[in-house]
C-alpha cells in the first residue's frame, strides 16, 4: 500500500468520493468531527460524497437526509437512497424486489434464532430492528467476541446457505448476489446517469474492514484509514493507499490531501 500523500497526482480528476463509516468515519463508535467536516468540505468543492455502509437501511435513511451527502448505501449494498432530486422525500432502492426481501428474511430470522441459541456469545446486533434485508450479529460493537467464536458464526452462516461478511463491528448473514461495489455502480447510475465501469478511476473509496473488499477490488483509487491494517491477512487485494491515522481521523487526512491538490 502507498502513503495517502501519494493521492495528490490524482485528485484533480476525482468526481467523488464513496465511504465506510464504521471505524473509517468514526473512532471508538463515535463519528469524527473532522471526518464529518471533510465531508462538507468535499462536497462544497462539488465532489459526490457517498456513505457505504453495512449499517441498516433506517441508519441510511438519516444519514442521506441530515448529512451533506449525495446519498447513503446500506446493508453491505441491499439498499440505497438518497433525497429526492425535487427536494421533497427520498428516493430510495433495494438490491432484489420486496417479494424477494420478504422471503429472503424469514429464512434469515429463522437462521437467527439457531444460531443465537447454539452459539455461546451470538446476538444480535443492537441496530437489528432497523434492518431490512440482512441479519446482524455482534462481534465487536458491545462486545469483542474471540476469533474463534466469529469463525464458528461464519460458518453456521454459510452451512445455511446463506453469505457471510465481517465489518470491524458485525458479521452479516444475507441472501442476494449484491455487495457494496455493485450497489455504488447501480445507484450511479440511477442517481446521475455514470456508468462506474467505464468511470471507476475517477473515484476515491475510503474503508477499513473485510465488507470493503468488493470496493478495494472494484476502485483502482481505494484507501484505507490505518486501521486497515488489523485486517490484511483478509484482504486480496488491499487498499491501493493508506492513511497514517486511524478512523475519522484518517479520513480527515485522505480528504485535506485530495483537496488541497484540486
Amino acid at each position: 500500500m502507498k502513503s495517502f500523500r501519494e493521492l495528490a497526482p490524482v485528485a484533480a480528476r476525482l468526481r467523488g468520493i464513496f465511504c465506510d463509516v464504521d471505524d473509517t468515519l468514526t473512532h471508538e463508535g463515535v463519528l469524527v468531527p473532522a471526518a464529518y467536516e471533510a465531508i462538507a468540505r468535499a462536497t462544497a468543492a462539488g465532489l459526490r460524497v457517498v456513505a457505504v455502509t453495512g449499517r441498516p437501511a433506517g441508519w441510511a435513511e438519516v444519514f442521506a437526509c441530515t448529512w451533506p451527502l449525495a446519498g447513503a448505501i446500506a446493508e453491505n449494498g441491499a439498499f440505497a437512497v438518497r433525497r429526492a432530486s425535487d427536494g421533497k422525500g427520498v428516493e430510495r432502492m433495494t438490491w432484489d424486489d420486496a417479494d424477494t426481501c420478504h422471503a429472503q428474511g424469514a429464512k434469515l430470522r429463522a437462521l437467527a434464532d439457531d444460531l443465537v441459541r447454539d452459539i455461546p456469545g451470538a446476538r444480535l446486533a443492537d441496530d437489528q430492528w432497523l434492518r431490512r434485508c440482512d441479519v446482524a450479529f455482534d462481534i465487536g460493537e458491545t462486545q469483542q467476541l474471540p476469533r474463534p467464536t466469529v469463525d464458528a458464526i461464519c460458518a453456521r452462516i454459510r452451512a445455511a446457505g446463506a453469505r457471510c461478511i465481517t465489518s470491524s463491528v458485525h458479521a452479516h448473514a444475507f441472501f442476494g448476489d449484491h455487495d457494496k461495489a455493485a450497489m455504488c455502480a447501480r445507484a450511479a447510475r440511477a442517481w446521475w446517469d455514470v456508468d462506474l465501469d467505464i468511470t471507476r478511476d475517477d473515484w476515491l473509496f475510503v474503508g477499513d474492514s473485510p465488507n470493503d473488499q468488493p470496493c478495494f477490488a472494484y476502485f483502482p483509487v481505494a484507501a484505507g484509514v490505518a486501521n486497515v491494517r488489523r485486517y490484511l491477512d483478509r484482504l486480496a487485494p488491499p487498499p491501493a493507499y493508506v492513511a497514517d491515522a486511524e478512523g475519522g481521523y484518517g479520513f480527515a487526512e485522505i480528504v485535506d490531501v485530495v483537496l488541497e491538490a484540486r
